[in-house]
């Protein structure tokens, strides 16, 4: 089974490791943003939230454009995994 890492630089195209620095710092802030709106990220390998990450790595490695479509993207699948119960641990 592949890494999350290994998973982003294969959607990002990449065949180096010269990004691993960037690419992690990425991942490990799209998990802080997840889970600033209360999604919990017990399993990463999970197929939403690990769309959602890869979706933050794409829209934000090497430039920012905030209409881009990944960016678009990534906000609505982080409000449809904070508005499930099963992405939160929230008591509804």
């Amino acid at each position: 089974m592949a890494t999350l890492l290994e998973d982003a630089r294969k959607a990002l195209r990449l065949s180096t490791d010269a990004f691993d620095g960037e690419i992690t710092d990425l991942i490990d802030a799209c998990k802080a943003d997840l889970a600033l709106v209360g999604v919990s990220l017990l399993d990463v390998e999970d197929p939403l939230v690990k769309r959602a990450i890869l979706l933050y790595v794409k829209a934000h490695f090497g430039y920012e454009d905030p209409n881009d479509k990944f960016m678009r993207n990534f906000k609505l699948q982080k409000l449809a995994l904070r508005d499930s119960a099963k992405y939160t641990d929230a008591v509804l």
